[in-house]
């Protein structure tokens, strides 16, 4: 069956401007609702969000959906993404629920679903769930409707859960930190778990009006917080995407730490320690060569994945690894999270810092990255990669590089974008290449 509305990353799209609707809202509601109906106890869903003004109607329409197939439905308010999958497991639901389109603008918005065990759902569930949808489903009825309430205390529970992800002995006392919430669903939780660590937090982004999520803030848009390291004088900055469950770090340089950087340092850290599972990383086909022969130094694998944070739990689980991730920032840690957790890995990345007693700057680069070349072109339409021309740059790109570098080329999963990334150890000759396919790719869009 070809997928109609689920994407890499569950449903995503313009809210209100195409598929993703109300309506659409309300039938996964009660298609997810039906897949996942048991009997009693009263099946439950947690539903979260992020600070994006569709927000409302999305968990409004997704509240109708479920509560009209019979499921009780738990209401959190703004929360991260990896808090949504903690609840749904810690409260035994059936089904949890976040909405947010991640990193994009805020007219975007999207639908996340996870499984009573606090895993993204497999292509097996989300495919049963868009058949579902075509169909005619049956309502419950009389005092079979479910009913919706809100918890108040979800956001101290899931400040109680991050901590403990550390042991008690580490504190943050004398460090001075900025933490960059991008407007988004992290806004309270992410300042108040590192305030309550002993550290002096420079809140940034943490003003969401339901127009300014990821707007010139956070992990995707990091001159703010840059600049605010600097100004401040600060020891480090942590910068999250709008749902929290990406991670982007700023040594007190204002230079930039990004996801491989991150998996080098945990990984490294936990390997020294007896505690890496697996006996390396997992990580995408994005990933730097520079992360790949820095593991290799330690004796340690880097195993690669399509892109996409799905992909990478997947090949953890079915590997038996503990550490994950991509190089954009999401870091998946097994032994406390079941998806990617950006509050998680910045208090890892806090801890090491604390624990070595070095700067920032010291610490967190690990490794010099080949030089890696990434571009996005925008297609209105058609299949820019079945274009001859744009095949025919691809192959002289792939010879150029043969036995110097790597060369990555795929759509977007989320968005009409032809990505081109290139890397190796001729810089130059890196950027000529990409140069290359984007212009065949724009001729051809």
């Amino acid at each position: 069956m070809t997928r109609k509305y689920f994407g890499t990353d569950g449903i995503r799209g313009r809210a209100n401007a195409g598929a993703l609707n109300a309506a659409t809202a309300m039938k996964v509601g009660q298609a997810a609702g039906r897949h996942f109906l048991r009997g009693e106890p009263r099946p439950r869903v947690v539903i979260g969000k992020d600070t994006r003004l569709s927000g409302y109607m999305m968990e409004t329409a997704l509240t109708a959906g479920f509560t009209s197939v019979g499921m009780d439905v738990i209401m959190t308010g703004p929360l991260p993404t990896p808090a949504v999958a903690m609840l749904t497991r810690e409260m035994r639901a059936d089904i949890g629920v976040m909405i947010s389109a991640s990193h994009n603008p805020f007219a975007d918005n999207g639908i996340k679903l996870f499984g009573p065990d606090g895993f993204k759902l497999s292509d097996e569930d989300e495919l049963a769930i868009e058949k579902a949808m075509e169909a005619d489903i049956p309502l419950a009825q009389g005092d079979a409707i479910g009913r919706a309430r809100r918890i108040e205390d979800a956001r101290g529970r899931y400040i109680h859960a991050i901590k403990q992800s550390l042991p008690d002995e580490v504190r943050l006392d004398g460090l001075k930190i900025v933490v960059d919430c991008a407007h988004g669903a992290a806004y309270t939780v992410a300042p108040m778990a590192i305030w309550e660590l002993g550290a002096e937090v420079v809140p940034l982004g943490v003003e969401p009006n339901g127009l300014n999520i990821n707007d010139g803030v956070g992990s995707t848009s990091l001159d703010a917080i840059k600049a605010k390291v600097v100004e401040e004088g600060a020891d480090i900055g942590i910068a999250l995407d709008g749902d929290a469950d990406r991670l982007i770090v700023i040594d007190e340089k204002g230079r930039t730490v990004d996801g491989d950087q991150i998996m080098a340092l945990i990984g490294s850290r936990l390997a020294e320690a007896g505690e890496l599972k697996g006996g390396g990383v997992v990580a995408t086909v994005m990933s730097n060569l520079g992360l790949e022969r820095f593991l290799e130094g330690k004796g340690l694998d880097l195993v690669r994945t399509k892109v996409g944070d799905r992909h990478v739990l997947e090949a953890m689980r079915k590997g038996g690894y503990n550490v994950g991730g991509e190089q954009s920032g999401h870091m998946i840690l097994l032994d406390h999270a079941t998806t990617g957790d950006g509050c998680i890995a910045a208090l890892q990345v806090l801890a090491a810092l604390v624990r070595s007693g070095k700067k920032a700057s010291e610490v967190l680069h690990l490794f010099d990255p080949v030089p890696q070349l990434l571009k996005n072109v925008r297609f209105e339409g058609g299949a820019p990669l079945e274009n001859g021309g744009v095949k025919a740059a691809i192959a002289q790109a792939e010879a150029a590089l043969a036995g110097r570098g790597r060369l990555v080329i795929r759509p977007s999963g989320t968005e009409p974008l032809i990505r081109v990334m290139a890397e190796g150890d001729d810089e130059k000759q890196v950027q000529q290449v990409v140069n290359d396919i984007c212009s065949a790719v724009e001729a051809a869009a």
